[in-house]
């Protein structure tokens, strides 16, 4: 395929992703399950060429920035306070589900070895990282438990590749070793997150070395690619180390770039995101024709239909453990029990049934190696590539299809709970700009007029903890030189006492995103959104 029939398929995936996110966005469906049904329309349509999912282009284009992203926006506050239902999740789950895959494919699958079994189990545990923030935001799933299918997506990707890659070598080479298994695991997981946070360590000191914005903006979108290429070099986890560089980078970003590149920054990772998740998602369902081209004539019927029992026996498996891992814990410790009381159980069975595999699953199948080490076929490969591409669909389309009833039949109550949050932040930030005030009294510059105006307007959010601004629709437009330095003065300390709040578990990150907006967009309507951050005093 010549460089320009690429350059026309790129032009139209993009246009179709646009088309089919407008028309999702007007039947209230989420973008991904119509981007994949969309996908599976135009891989059937006669005369289209097949477009084949490299996995490398997967792996090494599209996962580092959609898992740093994902981890940067993860309020390291919740992730810390959810970790032992994650943990459960991301590593009791994914071990269960792919041993239980692996049994019920030795049934269905007459003549798979167990190696392949595994490896089958290992491809289908995860849920996906891209699903969970892309169907459950836009759902209005409870926060926590989107914090906690959040969390898990973001983990649970190095279990599964970890126990892939070890079976993949099982089969491969017919040699397999538990205790290597541990050691390779804890190795990666280790490593990758060494990586991770030397890679953040690394980015900001280079956003700090330098006051140009867009030079600032490329170091954020460099720092996956680095992250994922020095893990994968050692063989360490690369998805670990996207995910701690991202956690590591979002807690100092606030203080290392001026509010005009934070916003710009934003503008760009969203479209950003935006356009990879589109891809990616009407790539997932192009994959129908490629694949039925790799099966052997009249045998995609019984793998279709083995697809479907491995399906069931995946959702079935988080279904039991996901109430098993609430329930058990809390009643083996009293003081779990009354430091954290069991969640509705509308919010468990939803978590339960939001499990959508996703691109990673679809990729760790394509990038099973062909053949074994003494020459032959890798054993049951295309088998192994349709039950993976069949459990995507159950899970994305049908359990993402069935998500909003379920929401409404089981009257879950949608509601951030950050309210009480964000009137202390508001009120901590107006009271540190009010002392900014008073100790810049005396200073040459500074006009008497200009103090006694902002200081009534702190004063009167302070009294009434009210909504919208730390200054309201009249605020101050004056733009002399004597304001603008004033106005940076109170913005800097607003932004460095929410900073403070959130460095010690008192507002979410959430929080602090929301209101560190609004001080960047007031930064920008006095002309200062270019000025550099002042570090915290």
């Amino acid at each position: 395929m010549d460089s320009m029939h690429q350059l026309e398929i790129v032009i139209i995936l993009l246009a179709a992703v646009l088309a089919l996110t407008t028309v999702a966005n007007k039947i209230l469906i989420p973008y991904p399950i119509l981007l994949v049904l969309g996908g599976l329309i135009l891989g059937v349509l006669p005369g289209l060429p097949m477009v084949t999912l490299s996995p490398d282009l997967v792996f090494l284009v599209f996962l580092p920035p959609i898992l740093w992203a994902a981890a940067y926006f993860t309020s390291l506050r919740e992730f810390r306070r959810n970790l032992r239902p994650i943990s459960l999740l991301a590593v009791g789950l994914v071990l269960v589900t792919t041993a239980a895959v692996a049994a019920v494919a030795h049934v269905v699958l007459p003549g798979i070895g167990w190696a392949e079994a595994i490896v089958l189990g290992a491809i289908v545990s995860p849920p996906d990282a891209v699903s969970a923030t892309a169907i459950g935001k836009r759902l209005g799933i409870p926060r926590r438990v989107v914090t906690i299918l959040e969390g898990e997506s973001l983990v649970n990707d190095a279990t599964a590749l970890v126990l892939y890659r070890v079976a993949v070598g099982a089969a491969v080479t017919g040699t397999f070793t538990v205790g290597g298994a541990i050691l390779e695991f804890i190795f990666a997981a280790v490593v990758g997150v060494a990586i991770g946070i030397a890679v953040g360590v690394l980015a900001r000191w280079a956003l700090c070395a330098t006051s140009d914005g867009l030079i600032q903006i490329g170091i954020t979108l460099l720092a996956p690619y680095i992250a994922w290429v020095l893990a994968e070099s050692v063989h360490a986890s690369a998805v670990l180390a996207c995910v701690a560089g991202g956690l590591y980078l979002r807690q100092y970003f606030s203080s290392a770039v001026a509010p005009a590149t934070r916003i710009q920054a934003k503008a760009v990772w969203d479209l950003l995101i935006f356009v990879l998740n589109g891809v990616i998602f009407i790539l997932i369902g192009l994959q129908l024709g490629a694949l039925r081209a790799e099966m052997p004539s009249g045998s995609l019927g019984p793998v279709l239909l083995a697809g479907v029992i491995l399906s069931l026996a995946v959702i079935v498996v988080r279904l039991l453990w996901v109430p098993l891992a609430a329930t058990l814990p809390r009643w083996m410790s009293s003081t779990l029990r009354a430091r954290d009381p069991l969640p509705p159980w509308a919010h468990i069975f939803l978590t339960s049934w939001t499990g959508m595999r996703g691109i990673v699953t679809l990729a760790a199948a394509l990038a099973l190696p062909v053949t074994t080490a003494t020459g032959v076929p890798f054993p049951f490969r295309a088998e192994i590539i349709v039950i993976s591409f069949v459990v995507i669909l159950a899970t994305l389309v049908v359990q993402g299809l069935s998500l909003p009833p379920l929401i409404r039949f089981l009257r879950i109550e949608v509601g951030s709970g950050l309210e009480d949050e964000e009137r202390l932040a508001r009120e901590h930030s107006a009271t540190a700009a009010l002392m900014r005030l008073d100790q810049l009294v005396g200073e040459d510059w500074l006009k008497v007029e200009h103090v006694e105006r902002l200081r009534a307007q702190y004063g009167r959010l302070v009294e009434r903890l009210a909504g919208s601004r730390a200054v309201d629709g009249a605020a101050v437009r004056e733009s002399t030189e004597a304001f603008q330095r004033l106005r940076h003065e109170t913005l800097n300390a607003e932004r460095i006492a929410l900073i403070r709040l959130r460095n010690d578990g008192t507002i979410s990150d959430e929080v602090l995103h929301h209101l560190e907006h609004e001080l960047d967009v007031e930064a920008l309507r006095h002309g200062i959104g270019e000025r550099q951050v002042k570090r915290d005093r």
